[in-house]
């Protein structure tokens, strides 16, 4: 195996949400857990007991609450501020131990293996496996392979087979075809429940059927990307992480609401809260937006005394920007149009379009001074908030008590993130 041949490895934390809850309450290992949505309203995360009751991913809460009580199941309210820095921690584990890592969600990285052959590798990513579960307290699951869907195929059969010990290389695999002929072609990283009915209209059941076709005819069925699969599949790498991100076209952020909410003010409040969290994500990709979209809604409202409603608007910006106070100053213009009084909101987000990469966007003459000027503020804004934990300084126009807020009545401490919840030793 040469430098030039490298081999890719994906690293996939173990039912992130619930391992995170572990770290700090070990009494909770070998016990069922599970982790709600927003609002406390649907299951979002189980532990490998909750698996094997029979709960469903997205199951509503209010539906199972009895269940989970009578098999003692432990409940929390999602705690993304600890999710997010713990998942910050492992990733920091992976770039001081590889130099090439690739970040491709809150719980998932490909690293790239140069110079090592198959054993090689897998001992390696044992090693790192350890390093990670020593430093972070975050169990992984590592696969191995000479393309990302490959290695994306055997993280998971490292996941679901104890017999692995964690890691799972297909190149020390005696008949990897036999794998793939088990694999079912809906379980293949990029193959969605679309593209699977069109797979299995014409006769692709299994990854094998799907490795062995010709790549044209799937170009036909699927598209590029379709064939870029079949080619992965084959041993050939051809899928890049950095040009996925890149093809991104919106981010959304949105919230359904503790109770409904009439207030104007209150709106606004929520509206610029979820600004926040966009720009920032669209910051963190390099990247600006063109448009703002904003919606409302009631929801499903059977009253008739209050009856459903549900509106959007979109503003199109001067000059493309990920910069938050012309962004919000922007939604608020969609605030004043699409808001209507007398009705309780249960919903609302906001949504940025027209991405692209912040380099490549169209420069105006009239608004560049405002981006300028704004640029180094919002650099200034995040690398405190890295530092001390989101939100440290955020808009007054975001509120305070921020009453429209999700309810999360089962939520653990903040114990990373805010020094009032730091955990106590006691010796």
């Amino acid at each position: 195996m040469t430098a030039e041949n490298k081999l890719f490895a994906l690293v996939d934390c173990n039912n992130f949400y619930v391992s995170c809850e572990r770290v700090f309450q070990p009494g909770l290992h070998n016990r069922p857990v599970v982790v709600l949505s927003n609002n406390d309203g649907c299951i979002i995360a189980r532990s490998n007991e909750v698996k094997a009751l029979g709960i469903s991913m997205g199951e509503p809460y209010f539906k199972r609450k009895p269940f989970l009580q009578r098999h003692g199941v432990q409940v929390f309210s999602c705690n993304f501020g600890l999710y997010g820095d713990l998942s910050h921690r492992v990733m920091s584990v992976l770039q001081e131990e590889e130099p090439e890592v690739e970040i491709y969600s809150i719980d998932e990285a490909f690293i790239r293996l140069s110079g090592m052959d198959n054993q090689q590798a897998a001992d390696r990513c044992r090693a790192l496996r350890s390093r990670i579960f020593q430093c972070v307290g975050i169990p992984v699951s590592v696969g191995i392979g000479p393309t990302r869907t490959l290695a994306k195929l055997a993280a998971s059969i490292a996941k679901k087979n104890p017999d692995c010990g964690g890691v799972f290389n297909f190149g020390l695999s005696p008949s990897p075809d036999d794998l793939l002929v088990e694999t079912a072609v809906h379980d293949i990283w990029g193959i969605g429940r679309r593209y699977t009915e069109t797979l299995n209209r014409h006769g692709i059941f299994t990854a094998l059927d799907l490795k062995n076709s010709d790549s044209g005819r799937i170009r036909g069925l699927l598209g590029l990307s379709g064939q870029r699969t079949v080619t992965e599949l084959q041993g050939n790498p051809c899928i890049s992480i950095t040009e996925t991100g890149a093809n991104r076209k919106s981010v959304v952020s949105s919230r359904t609401f503790r109770h409904p909410v009439t207030a104007l003010n209150e709106i606004k409040e929520a509206v610029s809260s979820f600004v926040s969290v966009a720009a920032r994500k669209i910051r963190d990709q390099g990247m600006t937006a063109a448009n703002v979209h904003v919606f409302l809604s009631t929801g499903y409202v059977t009253d008739k005394q209050h009856p459903s409603f549900s509106a959007s608007r979109m503003v199109s910006l001067q000059q493309e920007t990920s910069v938050t106070p012309i962004l919000i100053k922007a939604a608020f213009k969609a605030v004043r149009e699409v808001y209507r009084p007398g009705y309780g909101y249960k919903k609302a987000g906001v949504m940025l379009t027209g991405l692209r990469l912040a380099g490549m966007r169209q420069q105006s003459l009239f608004f560049r001074s405002e981006e300028e000027q704004s640029v180094p503020i919002m650099e200034a804004v995040d690398r405190i908030n890295d530092t001390w934990g989101r939100d440290t300084l955020r808009y007054g126009c975001t509120g305070l008590r921020r009453e429209w807020s999700s309810q999360r009545l089962m939520k653990s401490p903040a114990y990373t993130t805010d020094w009032g919840e730091i955990p106590v030793a006691k010796a």
